[in-house]
């Protein structure tokens, strides 16, 4: 990892030193009075140690939450003893939790149960769209996959049961072979030409992953896993104002990345300056669902969003939020000379929109048996800057292996160097 990258790790993890420095008084306080003391019962006293998360304090790079010892037990220990190690156990959970939602750009406040967190290295870009367009070969537009390597121009829930079709996932954890995907990048030059802009794996812990994208399944409590055959989408390729996106859709949007720990100046739209550390794009998924259906006509109406905390009546069940990061290199790109002459940004979704506000994603539940409600169940979460999941629960592979999970191209055509055209002509508006 470069030094300047080093150097924005530990400005992005201020106040996580605050927090373990209340957590080992409290555990060494407790060893050897054995009482319970403030620094790591004290809710509060946590809690201003976790918004400070996002101030840009220093703290040691080498800092592991994960890795830090409980009340020694040196002695048999009084009940008092084991109520103050499981409370040091639950801050300790709570703080790697929390530097994860910092991470993603969620809000501390949010009081995340489970933050299950991976990398989906890069499957296959194609024009493919097994949900929206099925057995359409290709079609329309052009998208970025990453997954099981079941993923294919149709995927019935009736005929493809996708743990028992894929032989490998690009996805950590083994025992996902469910598949996520998203538009593609391009980069429309001064001359009118057209580059595709690659994905690469997230600083956060992923340099390794070749693109893809990063994972999250998240929740604030209690919530039950998506059923075989469970698909959905969120956003709208034809959305072209903010209006209407905000009034339809939440939580999706554009990070002008300063450095690969920048968090902050989040925008609907494409960024209108150049990024020094590339675009990242963040999708997050409606968390209600109706408890019947695991497809509607449009993709969206069997899920919704909640009501506050609540979830709406008429979709009662709360399901973990899937949240897409994907990391977009527009780093080769950066050179004004080459952007349109009247000055707007250069980059266009691969359906066309030169807004950003189209922006959209699709998904379709793979987890095989039922291993994502065991994560969801046991409260999940994952280190921040290693490539592990703290779930024990969870089989998981390497960034190398996941690496190797790859599908060819179905559809024959140029998708590199410059092209005249998006891929299958689709016009840019």
């Amino acid at each position: 990892m470069s030094s300047g990258t080093e150097n924005a790790k530990q400005k992005f993890m201020g106040g996580v030193e605050k927090t373990r420095a209340a957590v080992d008084d409290a555990s060494k306080k407790n060893s050897l009075n054995s009482q319970p003391t403030s620094g790591g019962d004290n809710p509060k006293a946590g809690g201003s140690s976790f918004r400070s998360i996002a101030k840009g304090d220093t703290v040691s790079s080498n800092y592991d939450p994960s890795k830090e010892d409980t009340v020694p037990c040196h002695a048999p220990q009084r009940p008092s003893e084991h109520m103050v190690e499981r409370k040091v156990a639950s801050t300790k959970m709570q703080l790697t939790n929390l530097v994860l939602l910092a991470a993603a750009g969620i809000a501390p406040s949010v009081n995340a149960a489970a933050t299950l967190r991976f990398s989906c290295s890069q499957l296959v870009v194609e024009r493919l769209d097994p949900l929206v367009n099925p057995g359409e070969n290709p079609s329309p537009h052009l998208h970025q996959v990453v997954g099981g390597n079941a993923f294919n121009v149709s995927m019935d829930p009736n005929v493809h049961d996708l743990p028992s079709t894929a032989t490998c996932t690009s996805c950590t954890p083994v025992e996902d072979f469910s598949n996520y995907w998203t538009a593609v990048l391009f980069f429309k030059a001064r001359n009118g030409t057209l580059h595709r802009v690659n994905t690469f794996g997230n600083e956060l812990g992923f340099t390794g992953a070749k693109g893809g994208q990063t994972v999250y399944y998240l929740s604030s409590g209690k919530v039950t896993a998506f059923k075989p055959g469970f698909r959905m989408t969120v956003g709208d390729p034809t959305i072209r104002t903010a209006e209407e996106l905000n009034r339809r859709y939440k939580y999706m949007d554009f990070t002008c990345l300063a450095s690969p720990m920048t968090r902050g100046g989040q925008t609907t739209y494409f960024p209108k300056q150049p990024c020094a550390a590339g675009i990242m794009v963040s999708i997050r998924f409606p968390t209600c669902w109706d408890g019947k259906n695991l497809d509607s006509p449009d993709h969206q109406s069997h899920v919704a969003y909640p009501n506050g905390n609540a979830c709406p009546s008429t979709h009662p069940v709360a399901i973990p939020q899937v949240f897409y990061e994907t990391y977009w290199d527009t780093r080769p790109f950066n050179n004004k000379a080459e952007w349109p002459a009247d000055g707007s940004q250069p980059f266009v979704w691969s359906f066309g929109d030169k807004t950003g506000y189209g922006i959209h994603g699709d998904y379709v539940f793979g987890w095989k048996g039922d291993a994502l409600q065991r994560a969801m169940d046991a409260n999940c979460n994952s280190d921040l800057f290693a490539n592990r999941i703290n779930c024990p629960t969870l089989k998981t592979q390497s960034l190398d292996e996941a690496n190797k999970c790859t599908k060819p191209r179905t559809v024959t055509e140029n998708l590199d160097g410059w092209l005249q055209e998006l891929p299958g002509g689709m016009p840019i508006n």
